[in-house]
């Protein structure tokens, strides 16, 4: 199973694709962050990040795409940003057909550490370990996106040994 794990953002969107194979082992094939050019105005950066999470798509062929959901605090200019780039997101996973999860931070912080409450570097030294990786996945938006592949996938075996 291939994973396709996202962090949205309007300025920087983390990526993550991670595949379980039939023993159950895990490993990273590709992540990063795609950055939209500040210059450009919300539609034409909403476009960009569109295009970009579609070409994702194509090369890799994943077999689901997982989203963090949507938690802020303080700053609602912020959420409604990230808000406009998860709507571009769960757009470009239902065209190209992608069964879509989605995850708080949460259950994508207990997926990775068993903790709910973990530290964002508790975080990504267990993703790090867990994908075998040589360093911990640069920059944050990246490696929080690999976490999101990886809560889905957790998810997944649970939802198929009937445990929910």
């Amino acid at each position: 199973m291939l994973v396709l794990g996202i962090d949205p953002g309007t300025a920087s969107t983390g990526y993550g694709l991670v595949v379980e194979n039939e023993a159950g082992g895990l490993q990273a094939v590709s992540f990063g962050v795609i950055k939209t050019p500040p210059e450009l105005d919300m539609p034409s950066r909403l476009q960009c990040l569109y295009q970009n999470i579609s070409e994702l798509i194509n090369l890799h062929q994943p077999q689901y795409g997982a989203v963090e959901k949507l938690f802020f605090q303080r700053n609602v200019s912020t959420a409604i940003t990230v808000g406009q780039a998860r709507g571009v997101v769960l757009l470009a996973f239902a065209d190209h057909g992608l069964p879509v999860a989605e995850y708080t931070p949460l259950e994508i912080k207990k997926a990775a550490t068993g903790y709910g409450s973990a530290e964002k570097k508790q975080v990504q030294s267990m993703i790090k370990a867990l994908l075998h990786l040589d360093r911990v996945p640069q920059p944050d938006d990246a490696a929080d996106a690999l976490a999101v592949a990886l809560c889905h996938i957790n998810s997944h075996r649970y939802r198929n040994l009937g445990v929910s």
